[in-house]
């Protein structure tokens, strides 16, 4: 039997490993200027806080074990002959984290300022939960930029919709989801739809669960919206967050809010913090509009 990873592998034997292909180099950031480390247990991000490393190695050898069993657990968005006239549509894509045969699906999207993907900590982390409670939960990989990365994220939608026998997910009343910049993009997703960033005019979300961001614009038509965020967070204040919220809410948008003490920016899933939790209230907020139909 193989070993498996520990906090001690060294994180380019990870990026090397053959189970993963060529696409080993997308589990950890494209543009090396914003993450350290030379292992698992030592990485680190800019602009994130209370990494695990417990959660890191649990991912790569949840993902390394899907992978050898037979699973798909990585799709690109784009094709062959997009990506050779847009070569910086090489590093975008979607880990798959595989929930119930025909569930819903959720796309979470890590932040990292539009500079980088931080997805070991703020979107695989949350991708990996959403599949143990069944859920089809997927991660992207996209172009920084926020117009680029809100392309990628419709094309990512549009690549699920026209897939969606062969991945084997319900598309009605999805979620997106995301951290900072992610949560943005999100946002906007849930704003705009699909089609204002270039793609197929499909179904919005039904439910956009958001960290972190500080975001004001809004649209009466946006999608049931969950925030949460630290009270000491310095990028992204509570207060900006919740007056957004309380607009929507005044539009008749169903909403929910927490803020949690002493939490800075990038807190992730928030193990072992005052935001311990916060997941498992996203994914009652998301039932709640299944239960209600909404995004379908």
């Amino acid at each position: 039997m193989e070993t498996e990873f520990t906090a001690d592998t060294p994180i380019q034997a990870v990026i090397d490993d053959p189970a993963f292909g060529d696409y080993g180099r997308l589990l950890f950031p494209a543009d090396d200027g914003y993450w350290s480390g030379r292992t698992l247990g030592d990485l680190r991000l800019a602009f994130y806080s209370h990494i695990d490393p417990d959660e890191t190695v649990d991912i790569v050898n949840t993902l390394k074990a899907r992978a050898q069993s037979g699973e798909t657990v990585f799709y690109d968005i784009y094709t062959a002959e997009e990506k050779a006239a847009d070569p910086d549509k090489e590093d975008t894509g979607l880990f798959f984290f595989r929930g119930e045969p025909d569930a819903r699906f959720a796309v979470c999207n890590a932040g990292g300022a539009f500079a980088y993907v931080g997805a070991m900590h703020d979107s695989f982390p949350h991708a990996l939960e959403l599949s143990r409670h069944g859920y089809n939960a997927f991660a992207l990989i996209y172009r920084p930029g926020a117009q680029t990365a809100c392309e990628d994220l419709a094309q990512a939608i549009i690549f699920i919709f026209d897939h969606a026998g062969e991945l084997g997910v319900d598309t009605s009343c999805y979620s997106l989801w995301g951290g900072s910049a992610g949560a943005r993009m999100a946002a906007w997703l849930g704003s705009y739809g699909t089609a204002a960033f270039g793609g197929d005019d499909l179904p919005r979300p039904g439910a956009v669960i958001m960290q972190y961001t500080g975001l004001n614009e809004y649209s009466p038509e946006d999608p049931p919206t969950f925030v949460c965020v630290g009270d000491a967070d310095g990028i992204a204040p509570w207060r900006v967050m919740k007056a957004r919220l309380d607009a929507m809410s005044a539009c008749g948008i169903d909403t929910e809010f927490h803020c949690y003490p002493g939490l800075g920016h990038g807190f992730g899933l928030g193990t072992d913090t005052a935001a311990e939790g916060w997941l498992d209230l996203a994914i009652r907020f998301w039932e709640r509009q299944m239960d209600a139909g909404s995004g379908t």
